[in-house]
């Protein structure tokens, strides 16, 4: 491959891995993967840490309804008695029970003087919203969902504390975030959520400062969930009545009452369970954030997705530079270092990281850049295939492909191979008696002889020179009895050249004859030249011998080396001494053989 195909190829690999960033940006910006990104974070990052055992439940359960009757129909002096038999143990009381109306004016009374006496008790409120058609700043037409259309309170403002209950799910249904505060846009009235104010109540009666939760970009607080549904001690409001509790259990406690019981429609999905969790559990959970410091907040949207696309580009590139050796363990190290930084970022750094996007794009990295590594190693594949068809045999090429053995040393690499040397007897007066064009037919049907005997035997065309024919057998791939093939590969192509001599004779008057010298020994094979010109050939003294062998060949005359016949006498070939005879470049003579049979059958003979 050359400079600009290396560059081209370069090119196009960045252009490859900016694309893949420009993706991985869109993706995790627009959080197109919402739905599997809010699953992912449930399963990986919502793991429980353990409950706060000051924050308690008292539980409107089905003991509670059996003892007292159906929930609505409830007296509230019946709370008032719960205020009673908690005493001045517990640091603050919250009622996740939605007071609506009036059950009766004494009861009702008796319960706010109960609070108002104690001064540490919160009452749930409700935000009745609706949606409304507004106009933003820029006059264009938006559909407000949290028109506030009235906050409905159990007592007055001025009399108790109280804080909205209301329950801001996602839209599958899981409640991942609460508000802990929500701004009237139409009044700019403030107004406080349940577990916020009884966190506010809880450190105003310790006297210590109440830590602001942090909120994303909508005011929204991600809840890090430390129990699962029913993890929090839940003590039924009928046993603490009954006197079956003793109330120092309570002592700088929290206590919150709420619904405990499936018919009381107070139940949510949430992120770290399948069961429904009660709503009284889930400000449970959200009290024990604010306590605990625990706010997680999703990683800035534009930096993160800035972030994931420059690794993504990043990582693409250094995929495609690896195989499956090495791409493969360094995939899986990616994959768990992720999973693991973002549950560490998330626990001890509260940010919440991306999880899915980055995971599937380094899958994806590393599965495209493989499938591009093979796809291009195909097509080079093929190119050496293409171009070796023209010098092997296609069934040896064929072979090759099955197996992918397919790639040569470059340079030169020291060989045991068969050189098979042959040319036309001749030629030259021949060519100046006939005219070039029938000149040229000869010689095309001479060279095609020579290359489908030499391809019948799984041997390697090196060159034509000439009028001369340059084989090798065992390079550049392995080749099981390659002396036998050259010797055979003799044989085809002097019975072939009957045929043609033949055939020159009726449509020339001319007489076409071969000459063929085969040997054997160590040779250096490879490619040789330069980087932009190169052949694929073997030179050394082996290569020499064979041509010194064809060019002292009489017409029609295989001349052999000692050397191949050594290695051949026992496998069915028969020759005739020659003799030593001088080769030119050569200091010493060489003892040449002439082969007359191979597998039965004579060369130059009938079968």
């Amino acid at each position: 491959m050359n400079e600009k195909e290396k560059n081209n190829r370069r090119y196009l690999l960045i252009l490859q891995a900016l694309l893949i960033g420009v993706i991985a940006f869109v993706f995790c910006y627009c959080d197109i993967l919402y739905p599997l990104e809010s699953l992912y974070r449930d399963k990986v990052y919502q793991q429980s840490r353990g409950v706060n055992q000051s924050i308690k439940i008292i539980a409107v359960d089905e003991k509670a309804l059996n003892t007292y009757g159906p929930f609505g129909t409830w007296d509230r002096s019946v709370y008032a008695d719960v205020l009673n038999a908690l005493g001045d143990y517990p640091s603050v009381v919250g009622f996740d029970i939605h007071f609506s109306g009036q059950m009766s004016e004494e009861g009702d009374a008796i319960l706010k003087e109960a609070a108002m006496e104690r001064g540490n008790v919160v009452f749930a409120s409700h935000i009745d919203f609706d949606t409304v058609a507004e106009r933003d700043e820029d006059g264009k037409l938006v559909l407000n969902q949290l028109y506030v259309n009235a906050m409905e309170l159990p007592f007055s403002q001025e009399d108790v504390a109280y804080g909205y209950v209301n329950v801001f799910a996602d839209p599958d249904g899981a409640v991942r975030r609460a508000m802990p505060t929500f701004t009237n846009t139409q009044t700019g009235e403030t107004y406080t959520g349940f577990a916020y104010r009884v966190y506010q109540l809880y450190c105003e009666k310790k006297g210590i400062a109440p830590t602001a939760p942090k909120v994303d970009s909508t005011g929204s607080m991600w809840i890090y969930y430390a129990g699962k549904p029913f993890d929090y001690e839940a003590i039924s409001l009928s046993d603490l009545l009954d006197g079956k509790i003793d109330p120092r259990v309570f002592t700088d406690c929290i206590v919150l009452v709420g619904a405990y019981a499936n018919g009381l429609q107070d139940q949510f999905s949430v992120p770290n369970s399948g069961t429904e969790m009660f709503g009284v559990e889930i400000n449970a959970n959200i009290l024990q954030a604010y306590t605990d410091g625990a706010f997680p907040v999703p990683a800035d949207r534009v930096f993160i997705s800035i972030l994931t696309a420059l690794i993504a580009f990043a990582l693409f590139l250094l995929f495609s530079k690896m195989g499956l050796k090495w791409g493969t363990p360094l995939f899986v190290v990616l994959e768990v270092f992720y999973v693991f930084l973002g549950i560490t970022l998330f626990t001890k750094a509260d940010i919440i990281l991306p999880g899915v996007y980055m995971l599937i794009l380094i899958f994806l990295d590393y599965l495209f850049a493989l499938i591009l590594k093979y796809i291009s190693e195909s097509i080079q594949k093929r190119k050496i295939a293409s171009a070796f068809r023209k010098y092997v045999a296609p069934q040896v090429v064929d072979g090759i492909m099955k197996s992918g053995r397919y790639k040569i040393a470059l340079g030169g690499e020291t060989r045991d191979i068969a050189v098979l040397f042959v040319d036309i007897r001749g030629f030259t007066p021949l060519s100046e008696s006939l005219k070039p064009e029938q000149v040229v037919e000869i010689l095309n049907e001479y060279l095609n002889l020579t290359t489908n005997s030499i391809f019948k035997n799984g041997g390697t065309l090196d060159k034509f020179i000439g009028d001369a024919t340059m084989a090798v057998f065992n390079a550049p791939f392995d080749l099981d009895d390659y002396e036998l093939r050259a010797l055979r590969t003799a044989k085809d192509i002097v019975a072939g050249a009957k045929a043609l001599e033949k055939s020159c004779m009726d449509r020339f008057g001319r007489k076409v004859t071969f000459g063929v010298g085969v040997n054997c020994g160590e040779a250096v094979v490879g490619n040789i030249g330069c980087d932009f010109r190169m052949d694929y050939t073997a030179i050394g003294d082996t290569v020499n011998t064979a041509a010194r062998l064809e060019s002292n060949a009489k017409p029609g005359q295989v001349l052999i080396s000692e050397t191949i016949y050594e290695r051949v006498k026992d496998k069915g070939v028969k020759v005739e001494p020659i003799g030593e005879i001088p080769l030119k470049g050569k200091s010493k003579g060489v003892f040449v053989y002439q082969l007359t049979e191979i597998d039965g059958v004579k060369v130059g003979g009938e079968e």
